[in-house]
């Protein structure tokens, strides 16, 4: 399917692309914040890369999948915006608590899930966040992350485990944090 909307972008229909912004969007933009751990950040990093994507789709040779080659290019994008940004002092706060009355309008236990997952890696490492992200979320394997991020085999998979116990042990504090100042 994807390899049609190739064909016809190259071919001239522009209008094409939008099929690879619907689909990679969402999970594109999850990868940058993970990255980045900046929303605003995140979305520029991800223009960005749809348009290096869509500028550069001639020189895509189809030896992986289009996701992988696009989700390299976001990688890339948002790995530079955090070297820029290393040289200046982050004033934001790492997290922000969340008002009193989110906790009383979230009624699926789903949506609190998906908030404090979310909170937890913006918490962490890049790359842990990154590959857990990649592994978990958008069930890539470990030869794709490694084709996407560029990291060694065994890299990947010392990312992953130091990610999971980190991950685990954000969540902690953040349940525990968000518990007392519920009773407060």
């Amino acid at each position: 399917m994807e390899e049609l909307y190739i064909q016809k972008v190259l071919a001239g229909e522009s209008d094409a692309f939008r099929y690879f912004i619907k689909k990679y969007k969402d999970i594109g933009y999850s990868l940058a914040v993970s990255v980045v751990k900046n929303e605003y950040q995140a979305q520029e990093i991800l223009q960005t890369a749809f348009i290096r994507a869509y500028s550069g789709l001639k020189s895509f040779k189809g030896k992986s999948k289009f996701s992988t080659w696009f989700y390299r290019i976001l990688i890339n994008e948002a790995f530079k915006a955090v070297k820029k940004q290393s040289t200046y002092t982050d004033l934001e706060p790492v997290c922000s608590k969340i008002p009193e009355n989110d906790y009383f309008e979230a009624n699926e236990k789903e949506e609190n899930q998906k908030y404090y997952l979310n909170e937890a890696l913006k918490k962490i490492n890049s790359n842990e966040s990154l590959a857990l992200r990649l592994f978990y979320l958008e069930e890539c394997s470990i030869e794709e992350i490694i084709e996407i991020t560029g990291w060694s085999n065994s890299n990947v998979k010392v990312i992953l485990h130091r990610g999971r116990s980190n991950l685990r042990q954000v969540l902690e504090k953040i349940y525990k944090n968000d518990k007392a100042a519920l009773y407060q």
